[in-house]
């Protein structure tokens, strides 16, 4: 097996060539970030991916507009099928290696959620592109409990996994849901790698000593991943480390100075995560 790092575009400003400068550079090894909108804008960011030669990881975000994240609440079912298969076609054009995806509204009932995975996930078999559907707040998934309920009655429905939303919707550390987590680690296929707490979907610093306990509780569920995709014969196991800025990263009051580089964050847990991906191969007898 192998670990691929994707440099987020979302955490650096959406700069394509500075995230490629930076999988030169041996931290990461592709990219992860929406598709531009406008045609012009798509085909000299495909261009730019093309020549680099890096793996590329779409995002794909329903109901909104280009680097938005959360939807227009009023927005139907098939509105954000519209906004799904006209991005997911743009996505296309870059060549991805998959598609993440921030779909469907915190808002919606069951039945509406259902319908509307169900025929996002007949788009992505059609088209014959991967897609993960995305933990995240103001999302369908937003808490453990409508995400069972739907990986329940879609099995076919794959995940990206990022469990630091859901330490802050609920207000703890989610080791209270080992059955929650242990369904999403059979359907996960990329991760993002941030670290929440009983607060907040960001803490501080996930190097600083009194955020150890998030720190570790989310590399426990991350490895769980890990093992169901080594088991399911994966070749690969795929993480972006996400920490961001949009009100996630920590500012000081008045001045609103950030606490800490975003960027040293950012390359801090993509070392991290090899390392101890590398330690788990060695102690596994897989190396």
């Amino acid at each position: 097996m192998e670990l691929l790092l994707f440099r987020s575009l979302w955490t650096n400003g959406f700069r394509l060539e500075a995230a490629l400068r930076d999988c030169e550079s041996g931290v990461f090894d592709g990219v992860e970030g929406p598709t531009p909108d406008e045609a012009q804008e798509r085909k000299i960011f495909a261009g730019l991916l093309k020549t680099s030669g890096r793996p590329y990881a779409a995002e794909v975000c329903t109901a909104t507009t280009l680097g938005i994240y959360v939807p227009e609440r009023a927005a139907t079912v098939e509105q954000h099928l519209e906004s799904f298969a006209r991005r997911v076609h743009h996505s296309l054009e870059c060549e991805p290696l998959f598609i993440t995806s921030m779909a469907g509204c915190d808002a919606w009932p069951l039945a509406m959620n259902v319908d509307f995975f169900g025929r996002a996930m007949e788009i992505a078999e059609r088209l014959g592109v991967e897609v993960n559907f995305e933990i995240h707040r103001a999302r369908s998934m937003f808490n453990p409990w409508v995400a069972r309920d739907l990986l329940q009655q879609l099995p076919g429905m794959k995940l990206t996994c990022d469990y630091s939303h859901w330490c802050c919707v609920c207000e703890r550390l989610i080791d209270s849901e080992p059955e929650v987590l242990a369904l999403c680690a059979t359907r996960a296929r990329h991760i993002h790698a941030r670290v929440g707490y009983d607060q907040g979907p960001q803490v501080p610093h996930p190097a600083a000593p009194e955020y150890d306990e998030a720190l570790q509780a989310h590399e426990k569920w991350w490895r769980q991943i890990w093992v169901q995709l080594q088991a399911q014969g994966a070749r690969r196991i795929t993480m972006t480390p996400e920490f961001g800025p949009d009100g996630y990263l920590h500012t000081l009051p008045f001045t609103a100075t950030p606490v800490a580089s975003l960027d040293a964050i950012n390359r801090w847990m993509a070392k991290r995560q090899r390392a101890r991906f590398q330690k788990w191969l060695l102690d596994a007898g897989r190396l």
